[in-house]
């Protein structure tokens, strides 16, 4: 980015909004799960060892942030990274934390 995107103070608010989403752990723990590919809320639930209602409710804040997508299969739904820049994100902060 250059620096006339920083200028943009809308800009500036959309990008804090955006990491105050990546700032909690559960958050985290179900995208990481679904950088792997996609998941139906109880084998997410299985994998990061929290309630259904409290990764259901993660979900709904990770889809309106647009992070995360949904896709009805039957009765299921099953939930994915919303496209590649979430697996991105997820990489780099792993890859400055371990430098």
């Amino acid at each position: 980015m250059d620096e006339e995107n920083f200028v943009d103070e809308d800009l500036l608010i959309e990008m804090a909004e955006l990491f105050k989403i990546f700032g909690d752990s559960t958050r985290i723990k179900i995208l990481s799960v679904l950088s792997d590919g996609d998941k139906c809320v109880q084998e997410i639930t299985d994998s990061i060892g929290s309630s259904q209602s409290a990764v259901s409710h993660q979900l709904r804040i990770l889809k309106q942030a647009r992070l995360v997508r949904n896709r009805r299969q039957g009765k299921q739904i099953w939930y994915s990274l919303a496209d590649d820049h979430v697996k991105t994100i997820l990489g780099m902060a792993k890859e400055h934390l371990e430098e």
